[in-house]
């Protein structure tokens, strides 16, 4: 009992350095469809922001939910400093990753040995983009950590873990979090009900019941946050898949998955995953299955992310570890690669690029604390989203951000905010400040917009107060650095 309850402690210690050690921003998911959304439910006052999703029932409450709890439980404590409703949830996710990581080293254990087993949780540990992604409060993320719990009780061939109930369960709970989850889990639920003796039985006392239960606290929940009946699963399948319109979003050819999104987030680990596609014992033939059968229908789908391959990681990972232990010989030297080439691109990725984000708003929170927080308005002028939100001041201060929701109603013409600012910068601000008393106190914005805007900053009278870096790869509407200007009258209140 010893050992596994010092594994766990390790992971925990490791994790919660990967957590400690990720202090860039990667999508605006992160924070706006989960902290944001905590934020306000827990705000009397409601302030804080819902993106166009909430108001269209695409997001539901039961992620956030988790969030908001902790932030109530600070609130209640009188702890809710803006620093500890910014890292309680990401160590919270950490700790979580390290009960995932120990929970796929027990099963590979059980299902192979000890020898696998470690290998296996080696190239879990080693992976850089799970270092980057997997301690982030990201439904994808939750997804994944979801997978790995679920795996766990698969009745996989040669196990005795197997239990129906408990992997539909952590299934229909993914599902609930992110619709989308259910695509890794088709080939795998449909070769259990192909092996299953009692079919009825199956689908009677394990799908049916687990299915109703959790449907029905997730429409309970969402009930009692959007004020009305919404069937959340439904509306994200309209939106996605029937209507497309995450194209909005950007679009990729059919084949990016396989030719820069899998082979990205795998990094080194593709040698060691095609090697163990090959040797890996015949019942695992199932999760090269799923690997195979999600990358396919997410490539169907014209908007493409790295993110969305995440929950394919863990079994990839089986594979790579299967490799890893069969190279005899070149294990050390194999293992020592797959460290060092993994540590530099998870240690950029987390420490230096896409850093300002978040860096920008230790700015914002100095304006709570100074005695004209009434009368500061803090403009960010970046491509929408660009930085967290009100989750991370944690004060009702008057902010704003250049929007772009997408055009539901079938506008031909429709031009969201955001693209009607940069296609002519200084007329609109011109426009939309036509009065003096209109301005905001500070702007926020990129580098590259500068030189656009100068005219307008010197005759407003604003002076640059910071210069933060964000990344060494600037490209269209952002820049390497962000610029903090504040409005010099300002100061004489």
């Amino acid at each position: 009992a010893r050992r596994p309850a010092l594994l766990l402690a390790l992971t925990v210690a490791l994790r919660t350095l990967n957590c400690l050690l990720v202090r860039t921003s990667f999508v605006p998911d992160e924070y706006w469809q989960s902290l944001e959304v905590a934020h306000r439910m827990l705000n009397i006052n409601n302030y804080g922001y819902l993106t166009w999703e909430w108001a269209h029932g695409l997001r539901g409450y039961s992620y956030p939910l988790i969030f908001a709890s902790m932030y109530k439980a600070l609130q209640l404590l009188a702890k809710d400093d803006v620093q500890l409703l910014i890292w309680v949830p990401r160590l919270a996710q950490a700790v979580l990753a390290a009960f995932a990581d120990v929970k796929l080293y027990s099963l590979v254990q059980h299902l192979e040995n000890a020898e696998t087993a470690k290998c296996v949780y080696f190239c879990q540990l080693c992976s850089w983009f799970t270092w980057y992604s997997c301690t982030r409060t990201l439904t994808n993320t939750m997804e994944t950590l979801l997978t790995i719990f679920a795996l766990s009780y698969y009745p996989i061939k040669g196990s005795k873990m197997g239990s129906s109930c408990k992997y539909l369960a952590l299934i229909a709970f993914a599902i609930v979090l992110r619709p989308t989850a259910v695509i890794p889990w088709i080939p795998l639920v449909f070769s259990h009900f192909l092996q299953e003796q009692r079919k009825a039985d199956f689908i009677l006392h394990n799908c049916i019941p687990v299915g109703l239960v959790t449907l029905g606290t997730s429409l309970i929940i969402d009930r009692v946050f959007f004020g009305e009946w919404v069937l959340v699963q439904l509306n994200f399948l309209k939106f996605n898949v029937l209507q497309n319109l995450g194209t909005f979003y950007g679009s990729h050819p059919w084949h990016w998955y396989f030719t820069q999104g899998l082979p990205v987030i795998l990094g080194t680990h593709l040698p060691l995953f095609i090697h163990g596609c090959v040797l890996a014992p015949k019942r695992y033939r199932i999760f090269l299955v799923a690997v195979i059968w999600t990358v396919l229908v997410y490539s169907t789908l014209s908007h493409k992310e790295f993110r969305f391959i995440c929950p394919v990681l863990p079994f990839c990972m089986v594979f790579c570890g299967c490799s890893l232990k069969h190279l005899k010989v070149w294990k050390k030297p194999a293992a020592s690669f797959l460290l060092l080439s993994n540590l530099i691109p998870a240690l950029y990725t987390g420490l230096i690029h896409q850093r300002g984000s978040l860096d920008v708003m230790s700015h914002i929170q100095q304006l709570c604390k100074n005695s004209y927080q009434s009368q500061a308005f803090v403009f960010i002028m970046m491509p929408c989203h660009s930085t967290p939100f009100y989750s991370h001041v944690h004060c009702p201060l008057k902010m704003r951000f250049l929007e772009c929701p997408p055009d539901l109603s079938g506008n031909e013409s429709y031009i969201d905010e955001a693209d009607a600012f940069y296609s002519n910068p200084l007329g609109w601000l011109n426009k939309e400040f036509y009065n003096d008393t209109l301005l905001p106190s500070h702007l926020i914005f990129f580098s590259v917009l500068e030189q656009e805007i100068s005219s307008f900053l010197a005759l407003r009278g604003y002076e640059k107060t910071a210069t933060i870096f964000h990344t060494h790869v600037p490209e269209g509407r952002v820049g390497s650095h962000i610029y903090v200007y504040r409005k010099k009258t300002e100061m004489t209140h």
